[in-house]
């Protein structure tokens, strides 16, 4: 009997079929569902904001006193620095401003991500490192894209889709001259680090770093040595938490 009749039909369709399954695959894992949720902030600020107001920088490493921190998308204008994180989620969103973490709804399943704000907000504390400006003209906006929906009250600079657009155009108030934003612009593409894989691993190396309790550490403020204390007095009494080895000097201090 000439199997290859019957089997011929069958390798020519897992010849398509295998590869198909591996890229729906590697569509919904988390390094692609971020590429392509930044990819759309990409398309709809080029079509949304003009590139002669909004100077733009995406994918912005820059070097802080505790290794990296990645910087979706930064748009300078005269009208302030807008520092854009990108969430590619769908589901309900439950959060608040103050909470350290948010709940992803996801049919029956439920996930907890990081406040986007306060993620952002180390992004902003870089820029205004780097660039000496002044806190106020930094705006934190947050872009959800994928179809996600807002179960809770969020702020006004928590959005979703092209609502950080609207966001931006809000601010109508000249903060910085065209010869500023020039500079500032060119500070940055001095300043960061080189957009390439290399980068991005060592980025990747030093979140797990961070989020290792065991590992050493640098104080974000100073650049000294953090160590494990004791909490002595107050409501967390017991509790140990990185505090900065220049203390008192230097009184920063961070969650384990």
């Amino acid at each position: 009997m000439d199997y290859s009749v019957i089997l011929r039909p069958v390798i020519d369709t897992m010849t398509w079929l295998i590869p198909a399954m591996l890229l729906l695959g590697l569509l919904k894992s988390p390094w692609a569902k971020g590429h392509i949720g930044e990819l759309l902030v990409r398309l709809f600020a080029h079509w949304q904001l003009d590139k002669h107001t909004y100077r733009r920088l995406h994918n912005v490493t820059l070097n802080t006193p505790d290794g990296t921190t990645q910087i979706d998308h930064v748009f300078l204008s005269p009208y302030g620095i807008f520092v854009l994180e990108t969430k590619n989620m769908s589901g309900w969103i439950f959060g608040s401003e103050k909470q350290a973490q948010w709940t992803q709804k996801l049919y029956k399943r439920t996930f907890k991500f990081q406040n986007p704000l306060r993620q952002n907000y180390k992004h902003l504390k870089a820029l205004e490192a780097t660039l000496g400006v002044n806190p106020e003209h930094l705006h934190s906006v947050i872009t959800f894209v994928g179809g996600s929906t807002f179960k809770t009250e969020v702020p006004a600079n928590v959005t979703q889709g092209i609502g950080f657009i609207r966001y931006i155009k809000s601010f109508q108030q000249p903060v910085f001259s065209a010869t500023e934003v020039d500079a500032m612009l060119h500070a940055l593409q001095s300043g960061r680090r080189a957009p390439t894989l290399a980068t991005h691993r060592e980025h990747v190396q030093n979140l797990k770093r961070r989020s290792d309790p065991t590992a050493e550490r640098q104080c974000p403020k100073c650049g000294s040595a953090l160590v494990i204390r004791i909490r002595k007095t107050g409501a967390n009494v017991g509790q140990q938490f990185w505090g900065c080895s220049g203390f008192p000097r230097c009184r920063a201090v961070q969650n384990i």
